[in-house]
């Protein structure tokens, strides 16, 4: 009996050994092994999606991403994730991406992936040129033409030094590279700066220097926070309107001016430097300029703050008479509507197709069936081409304003994907294109408060997106400036002024309660387009 326990004994043991040894394999309750599965399936930051390959992510951001402090979205089949001992979670933890970050992936079953992100922030294109003087006078810099205009005062050498501030990575005059504030020119003949981005791309402003009369003594340009101030008088005294955002404090205020007299103007005396001395607006400022013959003008600047919250809306000058301007065609297919005249200039009537024009007798504008309001082209009658220029003009000195104006409210917003918010009056800006999906976007405020979105690349509005106008927002106070390609989408209802640089897209069933101002051409098939 003895013998047969001393085997039956081990037995026990050995078959107790095996079932724990299963009950572990298998999991608790005897439940199915635990997973092995430890893959990163989505990695994103900023919203700009990750491009997953093997064991690592790649992910490039917009130029002048801060790359620091960026959160991570991402969705994996791990039990968990970690950088170093931090664990992460989706949507909250912030990590440093300078160098690159590994994260680290546990399966259920303990067993380890890891993952290394890289992240690239995109080289920049910008290449302008957005200050220049020449012995301390502010050039006029016309961004669109990529021109720059000074005058200096009677008696100027034309051989300066340039103080300038650019956008590029580099400046050139011909091979010669230049230093703000060091290289000088001669400007007895026009000088071409040569702006080069960090991506390579150049591009030319041309500086034009001219020298005062003896009897010179104007203000040429005048401004107040990047807010251009509208100059009028037929003699002196002249008036400067300056109107500035609602809240600005006025007691304070610097000015940025250009004049043709002999020395700085004064204010009772007081010389006014450019850009730095301050003088309190809250009644009529009165500067002396003085002509090199000592002669002198008056101009009386009067500062208006806007009851409106934002920006100081844009001054589309003529045209504002157009709710299409173009330079080089305006086209339709399909039934379209459009509420308001249609300009084109430089190009002729020929290149407004789709429209059946049917001229009048005098040959100053056509009609169409499609639109209420009349048709004007470059090769009209008078005074049709002299209107036309002059609102071209207008529409360009208007882009210009509008892609001026400084110191945003916001920067960057949604890395340019507006789609789904809700925006306050403001001014603001992206270095990239803008999108705006069928979530559409909404535009909160009062009927004068002013919105200007700043969009240095293509305006992109999805099919069936809307911009929704709440609290008594006014189309005519929404300006998009756009330096690509503006295109809204199939059936996309649409606010606002866009100004562009260069073509406006409008796709099947699209309406536009504004302007479609365009340095190129403006497509249309069967839309909605009536002024605001």
């Amino acid at each position: 009996m003895k013998n047969i326990e001393s085997i039956i004994n081990p037995l026990k043991w050995i078959i107790a050994l095996l079932l724990a040894v299963f009950v572990v394999a298998c999991g608790s309750g005897g439940g199915t092994p635990a997973s092995a599965s430890k893959d990163m399936t989505a990695y994103s930051l900023a919203g700009v999606t990750g491009t997953i390959t093997g064991s690592s992510i790649a992910v490039t951001m917009p130029h002048g991403t801060n790359v620091t402090a960026l959160i991570a979205t991402f969705t994996t089949t791990g039990a968990n994730l970690k950088v170093g001992t931090s664990t992460q979670s989706s949507g909250t933890t912030t990590n440093n991406f300078t160098a690159p970050v590994i994260y680290t992936v546990t399966a259920e079953d303990g067993t380890t992936a890891t993952y290394t992100v890289s992240v690239n922030v995109s080289v920049s294109s910008a290449n302008a040129m957005t200050t220049y003087s020449l012995a301390g006078i502010s050039g006029t810099i016309n961004k669109t033409a990529k021109t720059i205009a000074v005058t200096l005062p009677f008696g100027s050498s034309t051989t300066q030094v340039a103080t300038f501030t650019s956008t590029g990575m580099s400046v050139k005059v011909g091979t010669v590279m230049q230093v703000s504030g060091i290289t000088a020119n001669d400007f007895t003949a026009p000088v071409a700066y040569i702006v080069t981005s960090a991506d390579g791309t150049p591009v030319t402003y041309t500086v034009t220097v001219n020298v005062a009369l003896i009897t010179d003594k104007a203000i040429t340009a005048y401004s107040i926070g990047g807010v251009a101030g509208i100059i009028s008088g037929a003699a002196s005294p002249f008036s400067i309107a300056v109107t500035v955002p609602n809240g600005t404090a006025v007691t304070s205020l610097i000015a940025t001016l250009t004049s043709t007299g002999q020395g700085q103007p004064k204010v009772l005396g007081v010389n006014q430097l450019s850009g730095t001395t301050a003088n309190n607006f809250t009644g009529v400022v009165a500067y002396t300029v003085t002509a090199a013959d000592t002669s002198t003008s008056i101009y009386n600047v009067t500062v208006i703050v806007s009851s409106a919250l934002g920006p100081a809306a844009v001054n589309l000058g003529t045209a504002g008479s157009y709710v299409i301007l173009a330079k080089t065609g305006v086209s339709t297919t399909g039934t379209t509507a459009v509420t308001g005249d249609i300009g084109l200039s430089p190009a002729a009537a020929t290149y407004i197709t789709g429209f059946s024009l049917i001229a009048d007798a005098t040959n100053v504008f056509s009609t169409s069936s499609l639109v209420t309001g009349n048709l004007y082209a470059a090769n009209y009658a008078v005074p049709t081409p002299s209107n036309l220029t002059t609102a071209i003009g207008d529409m360009e000195i208007a882009f210009t304003d509008a892609a001026g104006r400084s110191l945003p409210d916001h920067t960057e917003l949604g890395a340019g994907d507006i789609s789904g918010m809700t925006l306050t009056p403001g001014l603001y800006k992206w270095s990239s294109g803008v999108l705006i999906t069928s979530a559409g976007v909404t535009l909160t405020g009062g009927p004068n408060d002013v919105w200007i979105f700043q969009i240095a690349q293509n305006l992109t509005v999805n099919n069936a997106a809307r911009v929704t106008l709440a609290g008594g927002a006014l189309a005519k106070n929404i300006f998009w400036q756009v330096s690509g390609q503006a295109t809204l989408g199939t059936t996309a209802n649409f606010k606002g002024i866009i100004l562009s640089q260069t073509l406006i897209s409008m796709n099947t069933g699209a309406v536009l309660n504004g302007r479609a101002l365009s340095q190129t051409a403006v497509t249309l098939d069967a839309n909605a387009v009536t002024q605001p």
